[in-house]
């Protein structure tokens, strides 16, 4: 799911790159959107969902991606968030910047952002 929370694109194709503005760990909720319960545990996981779900409607996956910056709001976090990650990636590892952060929209504790690679389909050439 991917909720933009200001005037952007979630996510931008050119060429063989797709560019994914930062997603955060939110989910729909009867009033809008609302930031996934758990702290760290369940924003992390619901933002890597946002980042795969993005990915997936793109054509592409997890795999494809070659960056990733994660926003942090608490940097004793970091061994934490690493398990959440290593969850969804298993042994891939595309280059990452991990920083902490004052504050992040809505409220969050986490943003993930990243950059995938795959050419775009040819149209059959």
């Amino acid at each position: 799911m991917t909720i933009p929370v200001g005037p952007y694109s979630p996510a931008v194709r050119v060429g063989d790159w797709l560019v994914c503005s930062g997603q955060v760990g939110i989910r729909p909720g009867p009033d809008g959107p609302v930031l996934a319960e758990g702290g760290l545990v369940g924003q992390t996981r619901q933002a890597l969902a946002n980042v795969g779900d993005l990915l997936a409607g793109h054509g592409l996956a997890w795999a494809d991606v070659v960056k990733a910056t994660v926003f942090l709001l608490d940097m004793g976090e970091y061994a934490s968030f690493n398990e959440l990650y290593l969850e969804v990636l298993g042994s891939h590892r595309p280059a990452r910047s991990l920083v902490a952060v004052a504050a992040l929209p809505l409220g969050a504790v986490v943003e993930i952002e990243v950059w995938a690679c795959r050419p775009a389909p040819s149209g059959g050439m």
